[in-house]
């Protein structure tokens, strides 16, 4: 028995009630779908600037070279450190805890409004997941590569730049597409310091109705079609990301190389 048989069951009105509700209150819950949205990509895509280059350096300061000074391993223990730090904290805490400290604890200095506080916490916590993500990503690119492109003269930057990076997104592509979908959903949380997504929206009409189960099942429904069609959406990239990757004949490689 699905949910909504269940429902039909214990409350044959409620599916009537939830599309009136729907159809009375369209206007804010299509203005709760648009900044769940417009959050939901920001956050995705500033986090997954962040990820880059956090990920970058956790994964060049990871690796310990017997040709590196004594100043530079210093360099990297301290990249990896204040990195390690970030990733710890941002992934070790609750993103309702970070959106009420970072909101009310920076609005007397930076006056913010939900919307930007939003968009800047969702950023922030998402940066930290994408870090490990890009990071795995790069550690997934064969070092072969790598030592290739120094091999004709490239310096590390242009290396990570020109040669792991690329590779290393397409690689983590699918965990990249999940982190969206993680963020539409997530995103209800930012409720707590006013922002008027979907979840927000729910709360204010439940508040006008008296009544909590019809907004919340239409809220349900709509998260459900956001996150499926996205997810439909992410897959027919991928088909065609390694469909891309298949019409490329295979690439030769030594069979006697170490790593």
């Amino acid at each position: 028995m699905n949910l909504i048989e269940v429902i039909s069951v214990t409350n044959p009105n409620m599916i009537v009630d939830a599309w009136n509700v729907f159809i009375k209150y369209k206007s804010l819950l299509l203005i709760g779908v648009r900044n769940t949205l417009i959050v939901a990509l920001i956050g995705t895509l500033v986090g997954l600037l962040i990820g880059l280059v956090i990920g970058a350096i956790r994964a060049v300061t990871q690796n310990k070279e017997a040709s590196d000074s004594a100043f530079i391993r210093i360099i990297k223990k301290i990249g990896y450190l204040i990195t390690s730090i970030y990733v710890s904290i941002f992934r070790g805490t609750p993103m309702m805890v970070q959106a009420m400290f970072l909101f009310y604890a920076l609005k007397p200095i930076l006056n913010w409004n939900p919307i930007s506080a939003a968009c800047v916490i969702i950023s922030i916590n998402t940066g930290a997941y994408m870090a490990e993500i890009i990071r795995s990503g790069i550690q997934s690119v064969d070092r072969g590569q790598s030592e290739a492109a120094r091999s004709i003269g490239m310096t590390s930057i242009q290396t990570m730049r020109y040669v792991i990076l690329p590779q290393a997104i397409k690689n983590a592509f699918p965990s990249i597409g999940n982190e969206f979908i993680v963020n539409i959903k997530d995103s209800s949380v930012l409720s707590v310091i006013g922002f008027s997504e979907l979840f927000w929206q729910a709360k204010s009409i439940a508040g006008s109705t008296f009544s909590t189960s019809e907004p919340f099942l239409v809220v349900a429904v709509m998260y459900f079609i956001l996150t499926y069609a996205t997810a439909m959406l992410l897959n027919y990239f991928e088909g065609r990301i390694n469909h891309t990757k298949s019409s490329f004949p295979a690439s030769q490689t030594v069979e006697d190389s170490t790593y």
